[in-house]
């Protein structure tokens, strides 16, 4: 497995380390590198559970970037170490940038499977602009409802109940899902209609942006 990472030019070295600033701003913990094919898929932890009883959804965001066919890379790492490199990367003679891959983290839950990079069915259309409304009215709830000195049971059962709704106008997703796109800045114009897939118990929502995956728990997948 390459312990390098070669991105095509400085723009997707710019828009990397845009994405992952705003994912580190979420979640101060790691990001999951899958590249293979001449693709590489950056998949960042918005919300996931901390432990069996835990309801918080599995959310996570993606960008893709082109890379290299001959890059074969699957490592999971911290996002500041990560986002420190590509700050002070250099590009190369060619344009292209290299970037030393941090070392890895081997206990990140949420990063122990990965979504399906196919069999995706369109099952629904969401508009970003109500998932904005959606995300923003969330961060509001979550913020009032939380005491200045909360312990983390709290801000996890909080946060579990009011990112595990489901979004009224879309069907089986949840309200973490619009929170994560909207956080991580996929929610552009407001008139844009985000197509819904599902594979398995993964169902994701790909705006022009990036990608919003929600792994559904057995219980919540149509009623169950």
């Amino acid at each position: 497995m390459d312990r390098f990472l070669t991105l095509p030019d400085e723009t997707a070295l710019t828009d990397l380390v845009t994405y992952l600033s705003r994912a580190d701003r979420v979640d101060r913990a790691s990001v999951r590198l899958i590249a293979g094919g001449g693709v590489l898929a950056v998949y960042t932890a918005v919300l996931h559970p901390g432990g069996l009883l835990d309801e918080t959804p599995t959310v996570l965001g993606l960008r893709t970037v082109g890379v290299d066919p001959d890059q074969v890379l699957d490592a999971v790492v911290p996002i500041a170490s990560l986002v420190s490199r590509l700050q002070a990367a250099a590009p190369e003679a060619d344009g292209s940038v290299r970037v030393g891959i941090p070392a890895e983290v081997a206990t990140v839950t949420w990063a122990g499977v990965a979504p399906p990079r196919s069999g995706w069915q369109a099952v629904d259309r969401a508009e970003a602009g109500p998932l904005a409304e959606v995300a923003r009215a969330g961060i509001v709830e979550v913020a009032e409802a939380l005491p200045a000195d909360a312990g983390e049971a709290i801000v996890r059962r909080v946060r579990a109940e009011v990112w595990g709704r489901p979004i009224p106008a879309v069907e089986h997703v949840p309200a973490g899902a619009a929170f994560a796109a909207h956080s991580l800045g996929f929610l552009g114009d407001a008139a844009e209609e985000i197509p819904v897939y599902e594979s398995g118990p993964w169902t994701r929502l790909s705006a022009r942006r990036g990608h919003v995956l929600v792994k559904r728990r057995g219980w919540s997948l149509h009623g169950a």
